[in-house]
């Protein structure tokens, strides 16, 4: 029991681990002859207590497991925050850069069902409340353009790709400059996430910064102001078109939305009159990061298999209708390079969730990276220096593992008894800075 024991309490609270079968075995290496030695330590899977390896999902989304999307939430919160006031090898220089929170938002398809910000009740008559059901459903579901809003979706990231574009020429021709002389004065950096409105289209929420020619560690010019940044990226929202598909002799463009909010950081016209402040921005963004189509329109959260499915799903009217629409658009041999069926569950959309510039901050696997080190250091502590299976550290050692998938979850046994334990340290509470 005890070992069981531990061996749950090691994966933080995963609710659906990844099972492995196979073996691991570090011997030491001579670091001079490169002879190998005596084996340090050999793990056979089939001598564990759950009779396998249990390693974390790590998904993302927190109706699949709500301890690794805290994980992930949280990396997040700590990417955009150093983006926004330094840290985690960002130059604490960044806070003095201009830098604005934009929300970019999808065309409309069709009237919907919606709160207005007036206090008007809705075109239907009715003031719906904050959690109506109603709330992002077409108000005539048989003149709704699902089509475009399906293809709208798959083409959001490549619309996302040429606005950035769009926007280093806006910033430049502000400057009185060209695009090849702004990188030897400026630079643009971002971070996004994407979010699903109720209605089941996806919009970006992006901090976007202006930085001197070498990124975050140098300052930008004296023009570089969040005035500019911000007009920049209106106009550029504005111009930005993508070529879609035709379907049936219908050709498809698309285009951002006309409701764009663009607001500088640190002001008090965030969230009912809030201050705006980095943190506020970085906890805003690390929510979205852990949510899918399945948190605003209750679509899935999983891949369809076949369309059958959609007829056992407890879903709503209208995301079956999106998900159908996705699967029927699949099928078609010109679109097959949009994977709408495989990404049918996400109403079309298959770009990555949380993406930033290369410049804006840290990467989530250096943050990943600097815990798995943070932890090997915990050991070597309260082992004394010495290895984990009881000999002196060396420096060199060599690895052969064979590990193969023997399927996923607890059993009902392990799930009775991972539920009895402790939260595991670092999957609860709000986030630091640090």
């Amino acid at each position: 029991m005890p070992g069981i024991l531990r061996q749950l309490s090691g994966l933080g609270g995963c609710t659906h681990p990844i099972r492995l079968d196979g073996h691991r075995t570090e011997y030491d290496v001579d670091a001079t002859t490169g002879e190998i030695g005596r084996v340090l330590q050999h793990l056979d899977a089939s001598d564990l207590p759950a009779g396998q390896l249990l390693v974390r999902c790590n998904n993302r989304r927190t109706t699949r497991c709500p301890a690794c999307a805290e994980v992930y939430r949280r990396d997040t919160f700590h990417l955009i925050t150093a983006g926004l006031r330094g840290g985690k090898g960002t130059s604490e220089h960044v806070a003095t850069h201009p830098r604005v929170f934009a929300t970019f938002t999808a065309p409309g398809f069709g009237p919907v069902h919606n709160r207005r910000t007036d206090g008007r009740p809705c075109r239907c008559g009715t003031r719906h409340d904050q959690d109506d059901e109603a709330l992002g459903t077409p108000l005539d579901p048989d003149t709704y353009d699902y089509e475009a809003a399906v293809l709208w979706n798959a083409h959001a990231g490549a619309l996302w790709r040429r606005f950035s574009t769009y926007l280093r020429r806006e910033v430049a021709k502000r400057a009185g400059l060209t695009q090849r002389r702004l990188r030897d004065h400026a630079r643009v950096s971002f971070a996004k996430v994407a979010e699903y409105q109720k209605r089941g289209a996806v919009h970006f929420h992006a901090v976007i910064r202006l930085d001197g020619p070498g990124g975050g560690e140098t300052p930008p010019p004296a023009w570089a102001t969040a005035e500019l940044l911000t007009d920049a990226i209106c106009a550029a929202a504005s111009k930005v078109r993508v070529d879609g598909p035709t379907v049936d002799d219908r050709a498809h463009t698309f285009a951002f939305g006309r409701q764009l909010d663009v607001r500088t950081i640190r002001s008090a016209d965030f969230n009912d009159g809030q201050e705006l402040t980095e943190r506020a921005v970085a906890a805003y963004i690390a929510k979205y990061a852990t949510k899918g189509a399945e948190t605003a329109t209750g679509a899935l959260d999983r891949p369809l298999k076949f369309a059958a499915e959609l007829a056992q799903l407890d879903i709503s009217d209208h995301a079956r209708r999106l998900v159908r629409t996705a699967w029927t658009l699949g099928a078609r041999k010109d679109l097959e390079h949009l994977r709408l069926r495989a990404w049918a569950h996400m109403l079309g959309f298959r770009g990555h969730f949380s993406t930033k510039s290369r410049r804006y901050s840290t990467t989530l696997g250096a943050l990943r990276d600097a815990r798995a080190e943070w932890r090997r250091a915990q050991v070597a502590a309260a082992t004394d220096g010495l290895s984990t299976y009881g000999y002196p550290e060396v420096g060199t050692t060599l690895v052969v593992a064979h590990w193969a998938f023997a399927g996923t979850g607890l059993s009902d046994a392990e799930a009775w008894l991972a539920a009895s334990l402790e939260p595991a340290p670092g999957t609860e509470g709000e986030p630091t800075h640090g």
